[in-house]
This record gives C-alpha cells, sequence and structure tokens, in this order.
C-alpha cells in the first residue's frame, strides 16, 4: 500500500492531469488559435455551405483570390451587404496573410456570426496548399 503514500506517485499522478487540462483547454472553450487549414476551408465550403470573404484590399483581391469569394475590404465591413444574411452560416475569412481577417473575424463575432473563422496563414497558405486561386481580368 505504499503506491498511495509513495509522493512521487501524486506528483506524477498530478503533472498528467495538469498537462492534459490544458491540451484540452481550448476544445473546452471552443478556442480557435490560429484558424483553419485550407483543407478544413475547403470542408466548410462544401459540406457547410460557409461564405469566403476576403478582407484584402480591391487590388490584392484582383492579383489572386479564392474561387468564388466576395471581397469585403475591412473598411466596408461594418455595412457590407455581400455579408450573408444567415448569421449561423460559417464565415471563413481571408486576407493576404491572415491578420486583417482574424481582426474581422472578431468584428463579425461581435455582430453575431459566431461561426467566423481565418483561414490559417491566409492566401499564402491557400497558394502553399495548390488550391485553386482566381485572378480577375483586367479591363482592355
Amino acid at each position: 500500500m505504499t503506491f498511495f503514500t509513495d509522493p512521487s506517485v501524486w506528483i506524477t499522478l498530478a503533472a498528467a492531469v495538469v498537462s492534459g487540462g490544458l491540451l484540452l483547454w481550448p476544445t473546452i472553450t471552443g478556442a480557435r488559435t490560429g484558424g483553419v487549414s485550407p483543407a478544413e476551408a475547403v470542408r466548410l465550403m462544401n459540406r457547410e455551405k460557409a461564405c469566403v470573404i476576403d478582407v484584402s484590399e480591391p487590388g490584392e483581391y484582383a492579383a489572386g483570390h479564392i474561387v468564388g469569394s466576395r471581397n469585403v475590404p475591412m473598411g466596408r465591413l461594418e455595412v457590407a451587404p455581400e455579408l450573408p444574411r444567415n448569421k449561423t452560416l460559417p464565415i471563413v475569412l481571408v486576407c493576404a496573410s491572415g491578420k486583417r481577417a482574424a481582426a474581422a473575424a472578431k468584428a463579425l463575432q461581435a455582430k453575431g456570426y459566431a461561426k467566423a473563422v481565418v483561414l490559417a496563414g491566409g492566401m499564402t497558405a491557400w497558394k502553399a496548399a495548390n488550391m485553386p486561386v482566381e485572378v480577375a481580368a483586367t479591363a482592355a
């Protein structure tokens, strides 16, 4: 019965419980650190009818964007008619690196879009994953 009285057993058990809790904390709180991967974004678009909003400036958007995405620059985000009316649909927010999209996600979540997520790594990660990119046609 020295197993229960040995301090090293209790220290090891406490360390296991604490480390397990730290690993589960993001899942328990529902936090999404870093956003969704390109593969997860495609799954959201295909299975959950996610809307893709690119918060890049029009010039960046024209240079290359996700096929079917809508361009809503950060300055117009609060009044954009391009946002879906159904606030329960997932929204994947995109920009060049993901930083502006993270700010946009917070703003949309405050407006009631609970499923607004960021494409981790932005268009850089999308292109690195060899996902399709559409370039706006230039006017002749």
